[in-house]
This record gives structure tokens, C-alpha cells and sequence, in this order.
């Protein structure tokens, strides 16, 4: 399926500039980002004493101290590092799904690279750097997004580009991740979660190497809500898989059941590691999405 180009207006831009991306965690890496830190070193912030150590700068000696208490302690300030946001999108079959024109929804791929491409404008305007990494059962190639606002049009090219195929796979995607040795920091993924096996393990492992997870769950309003009724016949988008089924009031609420448990288990593996999740619907547009739910659960704030 082709993407729209492009995948912003000029406008809508402008209504996210005053969004700034939010964390919980505090990770090592270069100055000048917007989050603060609890790790010290180089900032404008005082942040606490030490004593001083063999070894030490002696321009952060607190020599007003010094003189009153004859003992040499050394200044520490806050820092603000700009670590790699990890922005995974995925581009498995399934995501082409979702569109309806009853409910003007589009498919959850189209919403999720324009969701994507706003989430890059958000951190580029905040001086943050951005990696996108589009996945289904690999990883594919990435591309590296900092420097300001004037580097977007190159991060939303590579995201128009982007086609959806094939199977997710997120134990081999995440084991790939990982063996490339991302430093961890904020790990952003853009997926419905459709897996043929869970993927609640695989996401454990990424808070458990240390990455703070932001779980957005794209789905369009049929994926939590089914309308049809009858005798049916279902195609897996991925597999090819068909089965046919007689779909009644039980068997929606049975689904609905289940997809509620799913739900709460990505929501879980989310909190466990101090991450988020957010559930996001194909019917709403990017702005609310971002300004209402992506807001609520703490993931951005308006600056």
C-alpha cells in the first residue's frame, strides 16, 4: 500500500510545536536535550556536594565552603542528556488492516507512520535525536534523525518509503535490537501487537536491558469492537491462514474478553519496566491522539 505524501500538513506541524516528549528514567548521553537527569555532571542546575577526589576538576570546587569549613567539596549540577529516542514502527501485513470508510478510519499503517513522522518532529524541534527502525520478523534499515526541525523533510521521506509486508516476529525483532547494542534510553513502538507468538516476554526483555518502553497500540475501531454478525470467513493477513466461523453475540463477547486481556498485558509489560502504554484508535486524528491520550498517560507536555 502507497502512504500519502505528505504524511503532514504544514499546519498540523505547527500544532505540535509546542508538545515536548517526556520521560521517567534518567539515561547517560551527549548535552543538550529538554529532559533533565539525575545524573550529574556539566549543567546549570545544582544538584548536590561531594567531597572532592584525587582527580577532580577544580573549577567546580565550592570555595565559598571551603572557607567556612576548611573542608574542599565539590559542586554538582543536573545535566540534561540527549539520548537516542528508539522510534520502532511496524510494518507487518496486518497493519495494512483497519481502514473503514464508515467511521473515516484509515489503516493502522498509514496512522502509524504519520504518527511516527510527528513523533520525529516533536523531537527534532526539542533538539532531540530520533532513530526510526521499521520492523516486522527482522529488523530493517534504519535512519538517524537530529540537528533541529530542518532535518525532517529527510526523516519523513524515509518514512513515505516505508511499505507494510510480511509476518511480525518481536522475540527475533527485539533479540536483533538488542545484539546491536542500542544504548538504552526512551524505546518508542508503533504496532497492533499481532503476533503469533506473545510478545509480552520479548518486551520484558527490552525494560529488562534497561530501555524505558512507550507502547503505542494502534488499532483501528473493528480490532476491540467487531460489527459483523453470520456466517463467516476470516483470511489472516499475515499467515493467509482462512477459517470460516459462525459469529453470534457470544463469540464477539468472547473476543472482546480476550482482547481486553491483551490490553492489560502489554500495559503491564510496559509498567514493569517504568515505560507506559497507550491504546490509540484509527478514528481519532493525530492531534487528539497526541494531545489527549499520549498526553494523559504522561508520555508528552506542553511547553
Amino acid at each position: 500500500m502507497s502512504l500519502p505524501s505528505p504524511l503532514l500538513e504544514k499546519s498540523s506541524l505547527e500544532r505540535l510545536e509546542r508538545l515536548v516528549v517526556r520521560w521517567e528514567k534518567s539515561f547517560p548521553g551527549l548535552l543538550g536535550g529538554s529532559n533533565s537527569s539525575r545524573y550529574a555532571g556539566v549543567g546549570n542546575e545544582f544538584l548536590d556536594h561531594r567531597h572532592f577526589q584525587k582527580g577532580d576538576d577544580l573549577r567546580s570546587v565550592n570555595w565559598r565552603v571551603y572557607l567556612r569549613l576548611e573542608h574542599i567539596f565539590l559542586k554538582m549540577f543536573r545535566t540534561e542528556p540527549r539520548t537516542p529516542i528508539h522510534l520502532l514502527v511496524d510494518c507487518s501485513n496486518s497493519m495494512t488492516c483497519g481502514a473503514s470508510g464508515q467511521d473515516r478510519s484509515e489503516p493502522k499503517f498509514t496512522y502509524a507512520c504519520r504518527l511516527a513522522a510527528a513523533l520525529c518532529y516533536i523531537s527534532l524541534v526539542r533538539l532531540e535525536t530520533i532513530v526510526l527502525q521499521p520492523f516486522n520478523n527482522f529488523l530493517h534499515e534504519s535512519f538517524r534523525a537530529d540537528g533541529g526541525r530542518h532535518r525532517y523533510a529527510r526523516a519523513a521521506s524515509f518514512l513515505e518509503n516505508l511499505s507494510a509486508e510480511g509476518c511480525s516476529d518481536f522475540r527475533e525483532t527485539i533479540r536483533q535490537f538488542l545484539f546491536r547494542g542500542a544504548s538504552p534510553g526512551l524505546t518508542i513502538l508503533i504496532s497492533d501487537f499481532i503476533d503469533e507468538q506473545e510478545c509480552y516476554e520479548s518486551l520484558n526483555h527490552l525494560a529488562d536491558f534497561g530501555h524505558e518502553l512507550l507502547l503505542v497500540h494502534v488499532a483501528s475501531p473493528e480490532d476491540f469492537a467487531p460489527m459483523w454478525r453470520g456466517e463467516l470467513e476470516f483470511v489472516d493477513a499475515e499467515s493467509g491462514h482462512v477459517r470460516r466461523m459462525n459469529v453470534n453475540d457470544t463469540v464477539v463477547d468472547e473476543y472482546t474478553a480476550t482482547y481486553a486481556r491483551h490490553c492489560r498485558k502489554l500495559e503491564y509489560a510496559a509498567l514493569r519496566g517504568h515505560g507506559r502504554y497507550v491504546h490509540l484508535s484509527t478514528k481519532h486524528s493525530i492531534e487528539d491522539s497526541l494531545y489527549g491520550a499520549m498526553t494523559k498517560v504522561g508520555s508528552f507536555g506542553v511547553h
